[in-house]
C-alpha cells in the first residue's frame, strides 16, 4: 500500500541521515556471521510474511534481506562475482 511505501522511505531516509552523522565503527571479524545471520532472520520474516498473505511485507523483508548480502559483497566480505546476483562483477 501507499501507506507502507511512505513508512519505509521516511524509516529509510531517517536511519541514512543518522548514519552520515555517525562515527565509522569497524568490527569487520564478526561481519561476515553478522550479516548471514540478519539474511536468515529477514528471509524467515519474508517466508512467515509470505505464509501470512503479507505480501508488502514478505517483500520488505526480501529486499532487506538482499540488501544486507548486496552490502557484505559490496564491502569484500563475500567474494562473490556474479551481478545476476549481486551489485557487483
Amino acid at each position: 500500500t501507499e501507506e507502507k511505501v511512505l513508512k519505509y522511505f521516511d524509516i529509510t531516509k531517517k536511519a541514512l541521515g543518522k548514519a552520515k552523522d555517525s562515527k565509522e565503527r569497524i568490527n569487520i571479524k564478526n561481519a561476515r556471521s553478522v550479516i548471514i545471520e540478519m539474511v536468515e532472520n529477514y528471509l524467515s520474516d519474508a517466508e512467515h510474511f509470505y505464509d501470512k498473505k503479507d505480501i508488502v511485507n514478505a517483500f520488505a523483508a526480501l529486499n532487506y534481506a538482499h540488501g544486507w548480502l548486496d552490502c557484505g559483497a559490496s564491502l569484500g566480505i563475500f567474494d562473490v562475482h556474479d551481478s545476476s546476483l549481486f551489485t557487483v562483477d
